[in-house]
């Protein structure tokens, strides 16, 4: 089997997960009756839009950040910690959802990975290119 698989499965969670966001967001725009293109509203739905914005912030990181790692260091174990980010993106957007103040568990949660994804990708990466035969 190959072990992209892994990586590429945990892709389509965290976008299964942005989606569920995004989603979010526009049920509240039409429970608020915001009009698009505006962005302004209520506290509640200014809570889903700032979710799902923060997540997209956020994806856009965490995808390539994926992909690095796993590339220089390992499928499986890219794969598994990135597991972690849909989980904590969850975490945050029903913290968020509820109050404001409620979102920080679930925020940090969420950006574990990134940084393990990041550097540990870069590391993964340097160490191949000085095992390199000159």
């Amino acid at each position: 089997m190959d072990d992209s698989l892994y990586t590429g499965l945990t892709t389509g969670v965290a976008l299964l997960v942005y989606y569920f966001t995004l989603t979010k967001s526009a049920l509240a725009r039409g429970k608020h009756g915001v009009e698009a293109p505006s962005h302004d509203g209520p506290e509640e739905y200014m809570r889903y839009v700032r979710v799902h914005q923060n997540t997209l912030e956020h994806i856009v990181i965490f995808i390539p950040a994926l992909w690095l790692f796993a590339y220089s260091v390992d499928f499986f174990w890219a794969a598994a910690i990135g597991l972690v980010w849909p989980v904590g993106r969850l975490f945050y957007a029903f913290g968020y959802y509820e109050a404001a103040d409620k979102r920080m568990p679930g925020f940090i949660l969420s950006m574990l990975p990134l940084y393990v994804l990041v550097l540990g990708g870069i590391i993964g990466c340097v160490w191949d290119l000085t095992m390199l035969e000159v």
